[in-house]
């Protein structure tokens, strides 16, 4: 596949900023993942790599093997190096440290967070009701739990986070694509900004789990429907 301008153009800014050529492979694999571009499955090749990103083959086998120790890299004993699928098991093991992460950073942010940015995600839960497009309400959507995360104002469980939401890019399309998801997201997340601003750290827990055990169900209606095509 041919490589977009964006991401040659970024590419080169990489370049002109003097990052290490392995963390430029990286990055385009990363945002390759992100764009769909290589979906889970797709069998990935040194010399393939090395010539849509424009650079040598040790940099891309530098940045394979970051990926696969991070687990979004697998070696198939057929089809050699693909980007990981998930399987049932693994989907159900991201949710539920999903689940238990999301839920700890709205009980850190209950007692933490300042009232400004309480105010913040308010306005970003309520911009949701004038998006129309299912790519503007993930856009929000992503706005308004990575703010969450720092809401908890704990560096060590927002890195957590961090390296669990690269996990779930493996995921593929959101579940804010499903009939009437994104109006009971919406619901569910004004529900943990009033347990927010009533400074309720159980309640703010509370609600954020059930939020991601919500978003898990339907993540495995889709997982199982797509074995019924």
């Amino acid at each position: 596949m041919t490589e977009s301008t964006p991401r040659k153009h970024a590419t080169q800014a990489a370049n002109q900023r003097g990052e290490p050529r392995s963390e430029q492979a990286y990055s385009y694999i990363i945002e390759a993942i992100k764009e769909g571009t290589l979906p889970p499955g797709t069998r990935i090749r040194e010399v393939d790599l090395s010539e849509r990103i424009g650079l040598s083959r040790t940099p891309v086998r530098e940045a394979l093997n970051r990926l696969q120790l991070e687990g979004l890299v697998a070696n198939d004993p057929i089809r050699g190096t693909i980007i990981t699928e998930l399987d049932h098991s693994m989907i159900s093991e991201l949710y539920a440290m999903r689940e238990m992460l999301e839920g700890t950073a709205a009980g850190f942010a209950a007692q933490h967070a300042s009232e400004v940015e309480i105010a913040f995600l308010r306005e970003i839960s309520d911009r949701d009701a004038r998006l129309k497009e299912t790519q503007d309400l993930v856009k929000n959507n992503k706005l308004f739990h990575s703010t969450l995360y720092r809401c908890a104002h704990n560096r060590y469980l927002l890195k957590m986070l961090h390296s669990l939401h690269e996990s779930m890019m493996l995921l593929g399309r959101s579940t804010l694509a499903k009939p009437n998801r994104a109006e009971a997201a919406r619901s569910e997340h004004k529900a943990i900004i009033d347990a927010l601003e009533a400074r309720d750290p159980e309640a703010a827990e509370k609600l954020a789990r059930n939020h991601i055990r919500e978003a898990y169900k339907i993540r495995l209606e889709a997982f199982f429907e797509s074995y019924d095509d």
